[in-house]
């Protein structure tokens, strides 16, 4: 067919124009990708990859941080040994068993989860148990939440949350059950907080952190009467703060009544593994399900929580996902299953029953010490000792004490309680800093307070705790045991002291572990309230400097970062030979020394100003009558040279010197006449305190002596000094014409000698009297 020239020039136009556009198009298209390439990929991604010892260092500077040597003694890393090693490798193991064949990869799997289940449950005595293999330690208690849900709610596959409000379900925890956990099941599940009931704990009778089932029947009694469904009951095999172990027998019977679901967690299911188990925690084999968390209590890092539970239906049990079809899911048993072959049966044993001895050793050598409060559930076999520091009252201080106990909330008992408190906390916070490799910490108590926990079970093998770690930190509570005794008993002299000094401020800290907290008044004259904020700031600070330099043996601070007054001086723990009143009465006048300081240089900004506008004036008027006295002619510029050559007009310099001692202006002429400046009147020197000056060589401030013959050398001393000043000012009392003889001369230059021998006499040994003393006084008696 004949085509027109015309169309076909304008499809052969378009084609080229497209082309181009397409052309340009792609241009811009390569040009974003370079720049995308280039700027917005991240810097370790950029290129084509690094090598393996790049990243391996990159992660051991992450691991270590840059400053190894100063952050070395900041942290301490976990005690990883050959049984950790083997963990590790599991989890690498893990990684490449996943990539075999589907057939052999099941095998495998099912192999090491069944292996692994059993020797768990014949190692802690829970027979025909399963297994689930979990991260998160409270994973496992959610799933077994699933699992009763399914079973007591047949419909729930089916009709979801709509069959939970026709009978809604309650789960059941104990009080002293870890923070936060009926919230995060309730989460979980989907269930409102109303599902959650706390169960307190004995009051009267029994462990004050073990559940109360009395109660607990008679709640569950209630709940049943409103239509409710009573689902599970979590108890403790060993309290996260105490580590008591509920009544698990009585609950066991309990459950079974009421067709509840049993779950036992805690520290002390460890000991099921041992030949000699407790009634109290042999009753956790009956239980329906028990998490154990094998990683702490075995040293073992990485290696996941176990809960082993007894469930008939496996198809609940997938559907609440407590089993997996996935093979890889199963490999989470790896790691555990290469670290308890490692280990074996006495290995197992060995670290359970060590970390047992060493709870008990503590145990042992707190019962001697005193001041020293126990909260341990079973004296002869308590994984777990809690200990506080608290000072007995004496039998007259016991019975008022009692009478103010009597009376609910009474202030003078709260306060006692929080300071406590705080001292137990400084105690655990020094142990935990001095003793690092025994693991102790600070739990909060609901009946007694701020404890010291020390629990081997979960620490000792992670930090590689040993005897000799337990005696070092029984050494050192004996060290802070005076400390805070003493403490304790000077914190109300202290703030008797301030109270009556003036210019002090006692402030009430009862959060703060020392001797008290102190503020200078600042004594404002109309000023506002910034700048009186300002000063005061000023003088505390500079106090707080100036108290530092002291050589003392105490700690200046201005307090906690956060939570503290701001402005004051807070004084850390002193000992029993601490002289409160003369710290207060130094601070007092190290403020006032401060504040006189800071006036004045106040009032001398002023006077200077003044002075300064002053020795402008005067200058102006001298120079005026110089200008009288010099004449008019010599103020014209040729005429003056000449007439001042003819006949030179003398004339002295006038100037003005200002006298920062007097606070005045005075004339120069005295310096042109000397050429010399005067130096002026030396200000008086800083008074110091008496009872600085009475301080032995060596010692430090704010110590009170205790023994009584060095005050006694001390003012014997200091009496003779002064009949030395008495003999010196008695040649003066002459009348100006009158001359002193020269018998009054011998006689008194024989009084001085005697005097003087004395006051070297007293300063060596008693015993032994030097014989230059005993010469002069022979010399004197013949004379």
């Amino acid at each position: 067919k004949m085509v027109d020239p015309t169309l076909a020039e304008m499809g052969k136009n378009l084609n080229e124009a497209m082309k181009m556009l397409e052309d340009n198009q792609r241009k811009v298209e390569e040009e974003n990708e370079k720049k995308y390439a280039r700027k917005d990929i991240p810097g370790p991604l950029q290129g084509s990859g690094q090598d393996m010892v790049s990243i391996l260092q990159l992660v051991q500077n992450l691991m270590h941080g840059e400053e190894e040597e100063e952050t070395s003694q900041s942290y301490r890393l976990q005690n990883v040994g050959e049984q950790g090693h083997m963990a590790l490798l599991g989890h690498s193991l893990a990684a490449y068993i996943s990539v075999l064949d589907r057939d052999r990869l099941r095998k495998l799997t099912t192999r090491i989860l069944s292996d692994t289940t059993l020797w768990l449950c014949r190692l802690f005595r829970y027979e025909n148990g399963s297994a689930y293999y979990h991260e998160d330690d409270r994973e496992g208690l959610l799933k077994v939440c699933r699992l009763v849900i399914h079973s007591r709610y047949e419909d729930y596959p089916l009709e979801g949350f709509n069959v939970l409000c026709t009978k809604q379900p309650v789960i059941y925890i104990s009080s002293a059950a870890r923070t936060g956990l009926g919230q995060a099941l309730c989460n979980q599940l989907g269930l409102p907080l109303s599902c959650m009931c706390r169960v307190p704990c004995n009051t009267m009778f029994g462990s004050q952190h073990q559940m109360d089932v009395a109660l607990l029947d008679r709640l569950i009694k209630d709940d049943v009467e409103f239509g409710k469904l009573p689902l599970l009951l979590v108890a403790n095999a060993g309290t996260p703060g105490a580590g008591h172990t509920d009544k698990l027998g009585r609950l066991k019977e309990l459950c079974e009544q009421y067709k509840m679901w049993l779950h036992v967690e805690g520290v002390n299911l460890a000991t099921l593994a041992l030949g000699y188990v407790s009634s109290s925690v042999l009753a956790a084999t009956k239980c329906d399900s028990m998490t154990l968390t094998l990683g702490s209590w075995l040293g073992l890092p990485a290696v996941p929580a176990v809960t082993l539970y007894r469930h008939e239906d496996p198809s609940l049990s997938l559907a609440a996902g407590l089993m997996s079809s996935q093979p890889v899911e199963k490999l989470r048993a790896l790691p555990l299953w290469l670290s308890l072959q490692y280990l074996g049966h006495d290995g197992i044993v060995e670290r359970i029953k060590h970390a047992s001895q060493l709870s008990q050793r503590l145990l042992e050598n707190l019962k001697n010490l005193d001041f020293i409060k126990t909260s341990v559930e079973d004296e002869l076999s308590s994984p777990v000792v809690v200990f506080k520091f608290f000072q007995e009252y004496s039998n007259r201080d016991q019975t008022s004490h009692a009478a103010q106990a009597s009376t609910i909330q009474h202030p003078m008992i709260s306060n006692e309680r929080h300071i406590y408190d705080t001292f137990n906390q400084w105690l655990g916070e020094q142990l935990a800093q001095l003793v690092p490799a025994s693991g102790v910490d600070v739990v909060e108590l609901e009946d007694e307070g701020t404890c010291v926990r020390f629990s081997p079970l979960m620490t000792s093998a992670v930090l590689g705790t040993e005897i000799q770690d337990i005696d070092q930190l029984v050494d050192c509570l004996k060290m802070k045991i005076p400390v805070l005794t003493s403490t304790l008993q000077l914190r109300e002299e202290f703030e008797q002291e301030v109270r009556r000094t003036v210019g002090l401020l006692y402030i009430e800290d009862l959060g703060w572990p020392g001797l008290g907290v102190v503020r200078y008044n600042y004594h404002s004259d109309g000023k506002n309230d910034d700048k009186q904020e300002k000063e005061l700031e000023k003088i505390n600070t500079e106090l707080l400097k100036k108290l530092n330099e002291l050589e003392s043996d105490l700690t200046f601070s201005l307090g906690p970062e956060f939570g503290g007054q701001k402005n004051c001086v807070y004084i850390g723990m002193v000992t029993e030979d601490l002289d409160v009143s003369e710290l207060v009465e130094t601070i007092a006048a190290t403020g006032r020394e401060i504040e006189e300081n800071s006036r004045l240089l106040e009032n001398m900004t002023e006077v200077v100003r003044k002075g300064i506008q002053e020795a402008q004036l005067q200058l102006q008027k001298a120079n005026e009558e110089r200008l009288l006295e010099e004449g008019l002619l010599r103020q014209i510029p040729v005429v003056g040279s000449v007439l001042n050559w003819f006949s030179p007009f003398q004339a002295s310099p006038k100037g003005r010197t200002f006298n920062l001692t007097a606070g005045s202006l005075e004339s120069t002429e005295s310096m042109y006449v000397s050429k010399a400046q005067g130096t002026g009147s030396t200000p008086p020197p800083t008074p110091t305190s008496s009872l600085a000056k009475q301080r032995l060589p060596g010692q430090k401030a704010f110590k009170r002596s205790l023994r009584s013959s060095d005050g006694f050398s001390e003012t014997s001393s200091i009496s003779h000094c002064d009949d030395l000043d008495k003999l010196d000012q008695r040649a003066p009392n002459l009348s100006p014409g009158q001359e002193q003889g020269p018998l009054e001369m011998e006689r008194a230059e024989e009084q001085k000698e005697v005097v003087q021998a004395k006051t070297d006499t007293e300063d060596t040994d008693s015993d032994k009297a030097p014989p230059d003393c005993a010469k002069v006084e022979d010399q004197a008696s013949q004379r």
